[in-house]
């Protein structure tokens, strides 16, 4: 049985701000893409933006659409995020945000609060999505 090459692409966007760590922006593998968790930062000052939470989830959402652009893909190829947010009492006010991305055929999704972020961040979503044509039936 001969072994089929699978190619692992790095993604990544000047755009979007650096990993602050040993990981890439995004892998694209196959058709799938796993694009790492992205905060609210300002790509110009490396600095989270001001507003909280909700402020936060928007350039972060806006960081990640530069991200998935790079790989050929697009927030309507997304098929599952994770949100993970400081305080819970901000997940109505997230989703509002989030509805500005995703306006149909929402991904599947996980939201949790957690202790503590990078950087103090207060919002950070990372995701799945795919590369190519998409058919949603």
């Amino acid at each position: 049985m001969a072994s089929q090459k699978i190619v692992r692409k790095i993604i990544s966007s000047a755009l979007s701000p650096k990993p602050i760590g040993p990981y890439n922006q995004a892998v694209l593998v196959d058709h799938t893409l796993y694009l790492s968790g992205s905060l609210g930062v300002d790509v110009k000052t490396g600095k989270l933006v001001g507003g909280g939470a909700v402020a936060e989830a928007r350039q972060a959402l806006i960081n990640m659409g530069y991200i998935l652009r790079e790989a050929g893909s697009d927030y309507n190829k997304v098929i599952k995020t994770t949100i993970f947010l400081e305080d819970m009492n901000n997940f109505g006010g997230v989703n509002e945000v989030y509805k500005e991305f995703f306006t149909e055929n929402y991904p599947a999704r996980s939201t949790f609060q957690v202790s503590k972020l990078p950087m103090g961040a207060k919002f950070e979503i990372e995701a799945v999505a795919v590369v190519g044509e998409l058919e949603t039936i």
